[in-house]
């Protein structure tokens, strides 16, 4: 059985060119194929030079994960007492072995390595000949069928036995490109379709509520203050993927309509990541909607506009890319919302957790981090039957907030849109442990064996996410879906920051241990509606925590009796 496999090796190191320089290697990921769509069509030129990322092992991931539950979990005596770049580093910067494994690797083969935007990462070009001959594999130009899109790829990949403990991997070698779909984008324009008008309203909501959502309904929904921000060192940063741009004179517009309180002036600054742009002249429904329910509903809290170059930005690129930037600034956002994701099943596990320990890194350092759960109830948008639940990605991670999406006023009911569900990635963790066998015991043998039961459950919280009035190209829009509801609760949270920062008390940082105790007492609970999908009903609402609503909807008041502000 051994020397078959050694034969089998041989004609595959022959077939694909014997490394540089003499080595045992051994396979360090491998896929049985492409993904559906991506077909190959040849080999490349050989002499195309391929960028490629090596992320190194960190040196004590358990521990900063040990530590980031230890200052984000009330009662500890480190609550809140949030980690500088330096101390995170500590944690997470390849050991000195690591890096020199992996360069003295490189070096040997007539590779020169340069820093990557944190130091887990190096950054090599190589000519595809060469890369052949240092991983023992065959590249490949793959191209997708539907979109047109291509990719040189490789299925397989192997490195030497000493190298391959202090790798985590090299990127994007088997990782083919996986877009941010529209559908987890949750844009979904009008309003009527997703409303349930047999539910009350609540008494402060002014009966228009019920056909558009404005700031004015929002504030009076969740008793979000008018009065504006004072603390300059509490920010918002804000993703834009895929082409997602926000016109300044349509937040303007917006401000003049729904905030008259607010100055019109009032904008926000952009950053460029992979060499992204803002392109006012072509504003984009999620760009309007993400800056407009932000900027006017944080009132006055310093927003940044992120926004990722079409050539990475809506592939899993433009994820790691801002993420790293964000962790290798000295000073880092307080609160970070994200409306865009990826089906959970075309995000390989080493990338997923890699990306997820990045975000954590982020929470250590004060980092409140949102993303929206997605808008297609128990599947993941992908499209096609499914035969079991289909989670999106990042929702999984559990050191994020995910947001889900409610309708009506009084009571909230679940949206039907609301996506949510259990990671086949990840475990679920011991914040939720408890809110979790306490739903599955109530579900009891409804969707039998369709979802994950041990994996990290999501959303956590939601919010309302229906109807929203946005100001698109002058023209008022509403716009429906968990990327409404995401931006909201982050502005909720950001001046919840505001407050905290003005009694001399650290920000809110990584929310959900938090929200999982004394937290729920901030939530108004949501107990009816349901998220279909896959041909089936979907999950249930119920009181307490619910794998279409969370935890429940915001109240601002209740979170700072919960803070004793």
């Amino acid at each position: 059985m051994v020397a078959a496999g050694l034969l089998a090796f041989s004609l595959f190191s022959l077939a694909c060119g014997a490394p540089l320089v003499s080595e045992r290697l051994h396979v360090h990921d491998a896929r049985s194929a492409a993904p559906s769509g991506f077909t190959a069509s040849g080999a490349p030129h050989p002499d195309t030079v391929l960028n490629l990322r090596v992320a190194l092992k960190q040196s004590n991931t358990a521990g900063l994960i040990d530590k980031l539950y230890d200052v984000s979990t009330p009662g500890s005596q480190s609550y809140r007492k949030w980690l500088s770049k330096a101390e995170v580093e500590q944690y997470t910067a390849p050991s000195s072995e690591s890096l020199a494994a992996v360069t003295d690797w490189l070096d040997r083969n007539g590779i020169k390595a340069t820093p990557g935007a944190t130091s887990q990462w190096l950054n090599i070009e190589v000519p595809v000949a060469k890369a052949n001959a240092l991983l023992n594999t065959e590249f490949s130009v793959y191209e997708h069928q539907e979109t047109g899109d291509s990719a040189i790829r490789s299925l397989a990949y192997s490195v030497p036995a000493s190298v391959k403990p202090h790798l985590d991997f090299i990127y994007p070698v088997t990782a083919f490109p996986v877009k941010a779909k529209k559908a987890l984008s949750s844009v979904h324009l009008g309003a009527h379709s997703f409303r349930n008008v047999t539910h009350p309203r609540r008494a402060a909501v002014d009966p228009s509520c019920d056909d558009a959502m404005t700031p004015a309904c929002l504030q009076a929904l969740y008793n979000i203050p008018t009065t504006p921000a004072k603390q300059q060192s509490n920010t918002i940063a804000v993703t834009s993927i895929e082409s997602s741009f926000a016109s300044t004179s349509d937040l303007k517009s917006f401000l003049s309509q729904f905030r008259s309180d607010m100055s019109s002036g009032t904008t926000f600054s952009v950053k460029a990541i992979d060499g992204g742009e803002n392109d006012e002249t072509q504003a984009s429904v999620e760009g309007s909607l993400d800056i407009q329910y932000t900027v006017g509903m944080a009132t006055n809290v310093p927003t940044t506009f992120f926004t990722i170059g079409s050539s990475s930005g809506g592939d899993l690129t433009g994820f790691l890319d801002l993420v790293n930037a964000l962790i290798a600034e000295d000073t880092v956002p307080t609160v970070f919302t994200t409306s865009f994701g990826f089906p959970e099943a075309l995000v390989s596990a080493d990338i997923a957790t890699n990306l997820c320990n990045a975000y954590a890194q982020l929470g250590a350092r004060g980092t409140s981090i949102f993303f929206s759960s997605g808008d297609s109830g128990v599947d993941d948008g992908e499209g096609g039957e499914c035969t079991t639940f289909r989670p999106t990605f990042p929702s999984g991670c559990p050191f994020v907030t995910v947001v889900g999406a409610t309708q009506d006023t009084a009571p909230e009911t679940a949206a039907a849109l609301s996506s949510g569900g259990f990671s086949n990635i990840f475990p679920a963790p011991q914040y939720q442990s408890s809110a979790i066998s306490s739903y599955l015991s109530k579900l009891g043998s409804t969707n039998a064996g369709l979802f994950n039961t041990s994996g990290r459950a999501y959303p956590d919280v939601s919010a309302s996410g229906i109807g929203y009035q946005v100001v698109i190209n002058g023209t008022v829009t509403p716009v429906s879906g968990t990327s409404a509801s995401t931006p909201l609760f982050a502005s909720v949270i950001a001046l919840v920051n505001d407050r905290l920062l003005a009694s001399g008390e650290a920000t809110m940082g990584f929310l959900n241990p938090f929200l999982y105790t004394i937290g729920q007492s901030a939530l108004n609970d949501i107990t009816e509606g349901s998220n279909p999908g896959c041909g089936t009903d979907g999950f249930p609402a119920a009181a307490g925590w619910d794998p279409v609503t969370g935890l429940g909807t915001p109240d601002f008041n209740k979170f700072l009796s919960a803070l004793k502000l």
